[in-house]
């Protein structure tokens, strides 16, 4: 399902679907829409996360709560469409590096005061 493209082997993308224009004019297109559209679940779910975590008010954090988790399945929505019609690449991390980084955070978890 995912093509690599052969500029860059570390790259993780769909090959584009050919909807777009060729030259890139000042009005947006389909791709300007939905990475607008992503940019701005990004930045509220950013925002929403202090707001429920610091809400005091049973009810409204309830509200919160649910708006947020919303906001997060249309971010991860937008994702994919934008990745399906090769708008959002990937860059793949090298094995080692991972490695590392998840032996480093295992160690953490002997600090933990329950296990």
């Amino acid at each position: 399902m995912q093509n690599q493209q052969s500029q860059n082997p570390n790259q993780i993308a769909n090959q584009q679907t050919g909807e777009l224009p060729k030259v890139k004019t000042p009005e947006m297109n389909d791709r300007d829409f939905v990475n607008d559209a992503l940019s701005t679940c990004k930045y509220i779910t950013d925002s929403m996360n202090i707001a429920v975590r610091e809400a005091s008010h049973e009810a409204l954090y309830n509200d919160m709560v649910q708006i947020l988790k919303e906001t997060h399945d249309s971010t991860r929505n937008l994702f994919n469409l934008m990745f399906k019609h090769g708008w959002y690449k990937l860059e793949a991390e090298d094995q080692q590096k991972i490695d590392k980084a998840h032996k480093q955070f295992s160690n953490y978890s002997e600090q933990f005061p329950y296990q």
